[in-house]
């Protein structure tokens, strides 16, 4: 009996949908279920199966019920959407320069984004900060 127990600790558990999750779907917990693995089963490399990689996270494909979820299938939520304003900033030494623009595209912090110059209306790549702002490197 306590050989059953020890593999019984040993059985993992992971969260699969509990519905279909179609794309552009923010994943919330109450649309997961957990599934205690067979013995002898391991979870597979590249899925998520823990709560804190897919908890806010938004679906890129239709997720299906009961099984796993590819890494490549999740994406952060955008922090920026394709055409908000936004504020360029250029800093180098002491030197800051900053100006109002409109996203191109869509991104989440660390992303690099095309965005247009609302003055100008030249179009720079940037990479998004964790503020919202884009941060420009020399033109």
């Amino acid at each position: 009996m306590l050989g059953s127990a020890a593999m019984a600790a040993e059985q993992e558990v992971v969260l699969v949908p509990n519905r279909v999750i179609y794309p552009g779907e923010t994943i919330a917990l109450s649309s997961l279920k957990e599934v205690t693995l067979k013995p002898g089963r391991v979870r597979p490399d590249a899925v998520a199966t823990l709560a804190d990689e897919l908890d806010g996270r938004i679906a890129k494909r239709t997720l299906l019920p009961g099984r796993y979820i590819p890494v490549n299938a999740l994406r952060e939520a955008w922090l920026v959407d394709r055409g908000a304003s936004v504020q360029v900033v250029f800093a180098t030494g002491a030197l800051l320069i900053s100006a109002a623009a409109v996203t191109l595209e869509p991104g989440s912090a660390g992303d690099v984004v095309k965005v247009r110059n609302i003055d100008s209306g030249k179009v720079l790549s940037g990479t998004i900060m964790a503020d919202g702002s884009i941060r420009v490197g020399a033109i």
